[in-house]
């Protein structure tokens, strides 16, 4: 027998000279890549791989692959797929990545661990989807190192696409679908077989005619058994492995038994042969699993679309004039145009035109919004009415739907407590169904021997818990995609369980309840400066702002005014130095004014003016809150010092209402409520908000164009509109409802079945169809949720 590479099962060509020692022994390698990756393995530390895996490593090739990953570092092909973020307020770079070889937890594991060594690289693998999110600080690495890193262990990643993605998807799709249909093909001849079987009982059928239908029936599920059920093995050594039990483990023992014991039979012509049931099991079983991988696929499907409405051409404006070029192609500050009817290719600023835009492919809203100049749209949105011409701002992976993309993404791997409560029934149960099968093998073996392996194994297959390892991720899935197609953004798995529980609901005044589209009404010198002279000084003061207040002042900058030693002081204000001189801008108390009636300007010796600045409310935030008001303690929490906060919020219906507060009053507030026992969401801009947004029990920010990429709110509304709120609420009742649904049904239809399959009245072809058909109840069940309509 010739040797084999011990880290790609290969074989080793004669005479190779290539080995590693691994836990002290020599170990072969075909190649010297295999060895080099290997050895890096080693020089981690991460030798457990080795220890844990269940598949061999691919193949190395290491040199032609590290060369074409300097590719990545090229800065025209990174804005495809490469988006900016912020940490501790340094810049970081991220991108979804594919990890091609990852055939166990043990893959994940040990990327992981390989790439955290490095300072400041953060990577989470999704071993589900075999995609990593990958993190790192923007001037220590680049993706070409990273990416080497990610190869040196053994594992080919890349910028993850749509298309290829896809093409991935639909080569696993038709292997399950090979399995299924083999399996299924199988379990028709041997149950055909199986008739002739059973009819010759009552007919003395003869001795040589029996065994050759059996050694056919044997021909027939041999296949099944060795090809169509090998996903159940993987999981349950993989688990194994993992020091874990999972559902997997009695639907392979079930099936190898029963397989092993019909094998017996067949060769020494004595005893039953189950070849129809073995067939059968595993066909209605991988039945649910394709019904499963189709429903998590139909959940994620609006993501997808939503960039495949990103056009593939633009019209470039240029010296030249006007042409057509690849959407890819286009950078930021490029200005195009965009005919009516036409899909916008990237995300940009109005600079010329104004029109209505259909924003359903993002919000979730059909009514057309009016876009101005100023204005930003987003790509895949539609151009209802006028040309337009924007400046793009974002391409590739810093546009707002790809954002969307990468966010949902980094939400799928967390898990709501529910879901950990079904794991631990789950990790429960199939310890106790062993031992119950243990239980029931011997006392049929005393009380009729000749039964007891077949009752033993209809115990292990009805009682198999695939419906309650589906009842909660299969609703989650689903009622995740439904909130997404409803304009609202799921970044935190508690979303779903939290919204429910909810019984106080703060908000934040400007950009929440209000638009955060501020205009200037009053300009008030309070000293000898004119109106022109402040107004240029604060707006050169504000240029350093992001606050929604400084976009008041922008119209007024002159270039001869700028600012420098700026400081911005949270929730008071900004100073800064004009021509050597210090002022300052925001509300009363910080610039020594005596009223909050608005916002004031000051130097280090007197009040120079004071501001009015307007802001309009939200178009249905009055309906909202007053959906709200009857079954929530409704309140606002506004720092802006403007005592007009108050008539706003009484206009609006709140219960209770807080103005001039700083971000730690806001937090104090917050816990308050929290201390006396409700369960408080939080809605704010997601920036100004932070210790109040981190500190509820659920956070809510509006998105906002480029700050969506940087928000940690756990539920982002990204449409203009309060009211998906009250659809995110209705969408996660449904999704409880329809866990408790599920979990009563998994849990009933075991408790009904485990007395029968006990008392030997299931045989196993029926416990498997009971089996598969609870599972598919459940996925069923979870589906509706994708079709109510909400």
């Amino acid at each position: 027998m010739s040797l084999r590479c011990f880290h790609c099962a290969e074989p080793v060509p004669a005479g190779s000279q290539f080995h590693t020692i691994i836990d002290g022994v020599s170990q072969p390698m075909c190649c010297p890549g295999c060895a080099a990756v290997a050895d890096a393995i080693l020089a981690a530390g991460l030798s457990d791989y080795y220890r844990y895996r269940t598949e061999p490593g691919a193949k190395q090739d290491l040199p032609s692959e590290i060369a074409s990953l300097a590719a990545y570092d090229l800065q025209e092909v990174q804005h495809e797929f490469i988006a900016n973020s912020q940490q501790g307020g340094k810049p970081r770079l991220e991108v979804l990545l594919s990890i091609d070889g990852i055939s166990c937890a043990a893959c994940a594991w040990l990327i992981e661990k390989h790439l955290h060594r490095l300072a400041g690289v953060r990577i989470d693998v999704n071993t589900t989807t075999q995609r990593a999110l990958l993190s790192w600080p923007e001037h220590d690495y680049k993706l070409s190192q990273l990416l080497t890193e990610i190869a040196s262990i053994g594992y080919r990643a890349a910028p993850f696409q749509l298309d290829s993605q896809e093409q991935e998807n639909a080569k696993q799709s038709q292997k399950l679908l090979l399995r299924v249909g083999l399996a299924g093909l199988a379990t028709m001849q041997v149950m055909m077989l199986a008739v002739a079987l059973y009819t010759g009982y009552f007919h003395d059928l003869e001795s040589h005619y029996r065994d050759f239908i059996r050694w056919v029936s044997l021909l027939f599920a041999t296949p099944v058994v060795l090809y169509s059920a090998q996903p159940f093995y993987f999981s349950a050594t993989r688990a194994l492995l993992g020091g874990r039990i999972n559902m997997d483990l009695p639907v392979s023992i079930a099936i190898l038994l029963a397989y092993g014991a019909s094998v017996k039979a067949t060769w020494l012509g004595v005893g039953e042969v189950y070849f129809e049931s073995v067939s059968m099991f595993t066909f209605f079983l991988l039945l649910g699993r394709l019904a499963e991988q189709r429903a998590r696929r139909k959940a994620s499907e609006h993501a997808s679309n939503r960039q495949k409405l990103i056009p593939l051409t633009a019209r470039l404006i240029s010296a030249d004039g006007e042409q057509q070029i690849a959407a890819s192609g286009l950078s930021c500050d490029h200005v195009i145009r965009v005919l009516p009817g036409e899909r916008i290719p990237a995300d940009g600023v109005i600079i010329a035109g104004q029109s209505d835009i259909n924003e359903a492919m993002l919000t979730g809203e059909q009514q057309p919004v009016p876009r101005n100049v100023g204005d930003t749209l987003y790509a895949g949105t539609i151009n209802l009415q006028q040309p337009l011409q924007l400046k793009v701002t974002a391409v590739g992976a810093a546009m707002r739907v790809n954002t969307i993309v990468r966010l949902q993404e980094a939400a799928a791997a967390s898990k709501p407590e529910i879901a950990k409560l079904a794991d631990r029934i789950a990790n429960y149960f199939v310890p106790a169904l062993l031992l119950l099968a243990l239980a029931t093998y011997l006392f049929w073996h005393f009380y009729q021997p000749e039964q007891a392996f077949w009752v033993t194994l209809s115990v292990l297959v009805a009682t198999c818990p695939c419906a309650l390892a589906l009842a909660t991720p299969a609703a989650l899935t689903c009622g995740t995609a439904k909130m997404t197609e409803h304009g609202l953004l799921v970044r935190s798995a508690r979303v779903l369980e939290t919204l429910p529980k909810l019984t106080s609901l703060l908000f934040d005044k400007t950009g929440t309840l209000t638009e955060g589209q501020f205009t200037l009404t009053t300009v008030e010198p309070l000293a000898t400066l004119d109106n022109h002279t402040v107004l240029s000084i604060a707006a050169a003061l504000e240029a350093h702002s992001s606050h929604p207040y400084a976009q008041a002042f922008r119209p007024y900058a002159q270039p001869q005014w700028r600012a420098s030693d700026n400081q911005n002081h949270l929730g008071q204000g900004i100073s800064g130095s004009i021509d050597g001189k210090r002022y300052r801008i925001g509300t009363g108390q910080f610039c020594g004014a005596s009223s909050e009636d608005g916002i004031y300007l000051a130097d280090d010796q007197q009040l120079l003016a004071r501001f009015v600045l307007a802001d309009k409310l939200r178009v249905d935030a009055k309906h909202t809150i007053g959906q709200l008001s009857p079954h929530y303690h409704c309140a606002m929490l506004s720092g802006d010092p403007n005592p007009q906060a108050v008539m706003l919020a009484q206009e609006l219906g709140l219960e209770d209402a807080h103005f001039g507060l700083s971000p730690e009053q806001k937090l104090a507030q917050m816990q308050q409520l929290q201390q006396r026992g409700q369960r408080v969401a939080m809605f704010g801009d997601g920036v100004n908000d932070a210790p109040v947004l981190a500190g509820a029990d659920l956070s809510v920010a509006m998105g906002q164009g480029t700050d969506l990429a940087q928000c940690s709110a756990d539920l982002i509304l990204l449409g203009s509109r309060l009211a998906p709120v009250l659809t995110g609420i209705t969408i996660a009742k449904q999704t409880h409802r329809i866990i408790r649904q599920n979990l009563t049904l998994s849990l009933c239809y075991n408790a009904a079945v485990v007395p029968l399959a006990v008392c030997g009245l299931v045989p196993p072809y029926l416990a498997a169809a009971g089996m598969s058909l609870s599972s598919l109840a459940v996925l069923g069940n979870s589906l509706r949720l994708l079709k109510d309509k909400t």
